[in-house]
């Protein structure tokens, strides 16, 4: 029986930089990397990531396209040519799957055709793009809905989404609710945690409102294959040994849980 393949994000070791995503997750023991696309200089050089991942023998399964608002300016303007340069470069590396964050309100011709454009993308490339769910931006002013055609992208057409419990917390929404509506359209996991606050605050798995374990277990047992990327901010280690102890310790509980989905799953199955 199949499972989940477990990710390390290369944003998980910032203010390290992407190569030490590769050192850690080879280190560690994590089945590949999701590529940060625009977070530093290696990570927009696809060469030097390619060199670089055969060398510490990590596979980069997952790219999250530069869509970003730090990263518009990576891989030029055209929004459609960087979620083409991303597909390609995934397909590339190895892997299977592109995130996608949604346009920003002021990209609307963009916007206006992106769900027909990720169809389309779908169809035409051997790669799968998953919409991420994000968030209305909150102030204190009140909220500022700052993507089209939507921040949740449960309403629309979207074949296969990408679910971040962090942006789901800053949503305050409940990502289990998000796995029961979404269904088969759940292609990818971005496994980490927040309390609902105005920030974005990618805690660690289980530090936060949306009980990230039960989610894991839930999304397994149901037959859930796709990858599980440990999305955080570790920010708060004050050394490398810091920073490799939490992400090792995340790593053991994932796939502990994901034994656990699995043994119900297979339970059900007999």
């Amino acid at each position: 029986m199949s499972t989940s393949k477990v990710l390390l994000s290369t944003t998980s070791v910032y203010p390290e930089a992407s190569s030490s995503a590769f050192e850690l997750a080879a280190g560690l023991g994590y089945d590949g990397v999701e590529l940060m696309v625009g977070v530093d200089g290696l990570s927009i050089d696809i060469d030097a990531v390619e060199k670089l991942s055969s060398y510490h023998g990590v596979p980069v399964l997952s790219v999250h396209a530069p869509t970003l608002l730090v990263t518009q300016t990576t891989w030029g303007s055209d929004p459609w040519e960087k979620l083409r340069r991303s597909g390609e470069a995934v397909s590339r590396l190895g892997g299977d799957t592109v995130v996608v964050h949604p346009p920003f309100r002021w990209q609307r011709e963009y916007g206006a055709e992106f769900v027909a454009g990720i169809k389309r993308l779908n169809d035409e490339m051997d790669v799968t793009f998953a919409v991420e769910n994000m968030y209305p931006w909150r102030t204190p002013a009140g909220h500022f809905q700052a993507y089209l055609p939507g921040w949740d992208p449960t309403p629309y057409d979207y074949d296969h989404l990408t679910l971040d419990l962090s942006h789901a917390s800053t949503a305050q929404r409940q990502a289990l609710d998000l796995v029961h509506a979404w269904g088969d359209r759940l292609a990818h996991v971005h496994l980490t945690d927040g309390r609902g606050s105005l920030k974005d605050e990618h805690l660690l798995p289980g530090e936060g409102d949306q009980a990230a374990w039960q989610v894991v277990e839930e999304v397994t047992a149901s037959g859930f294959t796709g990858h599980i990327v440990l999305e955080v901010s570790t920010r708060r280690a004050r050394s490398r040994h810091e920073r490799e102890e939490l992400l090792g310790d995340s790593l053991a509980t994932i796939r502990a849980v994901i034994a656990k989905g699995a043994a119900r799953r297979a339970d059900v199955a007999s």
